[in-house]
């Protein structure tokens, strides 16, 4: 048997236990399990039909989902031996869908003409996909993203009054607070979390070229557009009316398209944290026995954000690449996306990866107060920007100019200000106004700012 030490890849082995909740969505046997959902609920509503002769008790109807519903390992193996070996009355299919066809009808041999009845194996393996990838998002990914943006928000709050320098372009600039720059971060993860919250999947079920021919063709009264519209929503999907056999995708390339955009927000931030940490303005705490560096021992590294940083960019790679390439298909059918399509529990491993990497970064970062407090008072040339705007008010056209003489490509202190503020031609007010200034004074409404993620 192979181990994680076998995997071919990290999220199966080295990160195994981190990707784990991700298995029932994005496992061979996941999606074996969700085209026997598919499979049973379409036979189901085939005999809801009174054009059909086809009458399934309620007794039988809770067997049929206990297929699906109670779908285990020993079930997989069975499906893949049917697929690769035969089983029973059934030669090797060397085809997953026909597989679990012969699955369902091997358990209910009595249902046997109705099962997969009119489909096509797009019909059963959009849907398929559609149930995996919309359950992983809100029952996995959405809630480790709304874990890591209530941290942030957490932290926002707790530190929204600790002024620090602020820098653009890399150089000194007007002071802010830490608070409230995390929560530039959670509120824009919250704004991102709500793009994936609201989009929409849409399913197809209308045969081999889209036309519904081969169910006019059995049964030429019944309305099978209301019934595909009928049956896809059921699922919880929107319909897709108008295909060609493929299931244009795009609405699965909106939906990797607002992941990805989420992964961003989490990658400036950890490029941010990084630089924090290499700046001494957040700590991190050390754990027991932990080694930080192979032969530097005083390191304690910022390798959750590392980590996370690497494999954010991985995902948003095969994101993009997924976006582009479902929503692609030669004439009315290839079997290309077939194969990509496997992929995608890839780019949602790595994700989670670097959502947990991240959450696990933020409980060790500690805001280093005194150190943030010294670079303030070591640039009060951020302060000029209040002064010349004070002198604007009053009336002192020259403010800018002068204010930049003063300072600009010069190592100034508070001293210096106050210097010049003293031999300024303004009330007395207006001076003890502007003697009044500090760097770590200078916050503006960054500490109420944080209010507005309530």
């Amino acid at each position: 048997m192979r181990t994680a030490l076998d995997a071919i890849s990290p999220l199966d082995g080295r990160y195994s236990s981190y990707t784990a909740p991700l298995v029932p969505y994005a496992s061979e046997a996941g999606l074996m399990r969700a085209r026997v959902n598919v499979e049973v609920e379409y036979l189901l509503a085939l005999a809801d039909l009174d054009a059909t002769p086809l009458s399934i008790p309620d007794d039988e109807r809770a067997e049929l989902r206990a297929l699906y519903e109670e779908f285990e390992y020993d079930d997989a193996t069975l499906v893949k031996k049917i697929e690769t070996e035969g089983h029973g009355e059934f030669s090797a299919t060397n085809h997953d869908v026909k597989a679990v066809e012969y699955y369902v009808r091997d358990s209910f041999p009595e249902y046997a003409p109705w099962i997969h009845f009119g489909l096509t194996s797009e019909d059963v393996n959009n849907l398929a996909h559609r149930l995996l990838v919309r359950d992983a998002v809100s029952e996995v990914l959405v809630p480790q993203l709304r874990s890591v943006r209530d941290d942030l928000a957490d932290l926002a709050r707790e530190h929204r009054d600790v002024p620090m320098l602020a820098r653009t372009h890399g150089q000194p600039a007007t002071p802010t607070t830490f608070g409230k720059e995390m929560a530039v971060y959670a509120a824009r993860l919250g704004t991102a979390l709500g793009a994936i919250e609201t989009t929409d999947l849409a399913g197809k079920l209308a045969g081999a070229s889209g036309t519904y021919a081969a169910h006019r063709a059995a049964y030429p009264d019944v309305d099978w557009r209301a019934f595909s519209e009928s049956f896809v929503t059921s699922l919880g999907f929107e319909h897709v009316p108008l295909t060609t056999q493929v299931n244009p995708c795009d609405d699965l390339a909106a939906l990797f398209d607002a992941v990805r955009r989420a992964n961003q927000v989490l990658l400036d931030l950890d490029l941010d944290v990084w630089l924090y940490v290499s700046q001494r303005y957040l700590g991190q705490e050390a754990a027991d026995g932990e080694t930080g560096s192979s032969t530097m021992p005083h390191k304690v590294n910022p390798i959750d954000f590392e980590n996370s940083e690497g494999n954010l960019s991985k995902a948003n790679a095969d994101l993009e690449f997924l976006a582009e390439y479902v929503t692609t298909s030669r004439l009315q059918r290839d079997l290309s996306d077939s194969t990509v399509k496997r992929t995608i529990g890839s780019a949602l491993g790595h994700c989670l990866l670097a959502y947990r990497k991240t959450e696990n970064g933020l409980a060790k970062v500690v805001p280093n107060e005194q150190v943030m407090r010294e670079d303030l008072d070591a640039n009060p040339a951020v302060i000029g920007e209040a002064v010349q705007t004070v002198l604007r008010r009053e009336g002192h056209a020259d403010a800018y100019e002068r204010v930049k003489e003063a300072t600009r490509g010069r190592d100034v202190s508070i001293e210096d200000f106050h210097d010049m503020i003293r031999g300024l031609d303004v009330d007395e007010s207006v001076r003890e106004e502007l003697l009044a200034l500090t760097p770590a004074g200078y916050t503006g409404f960054a500490s109420a700012l944080v209010d507005d993620l309530d």
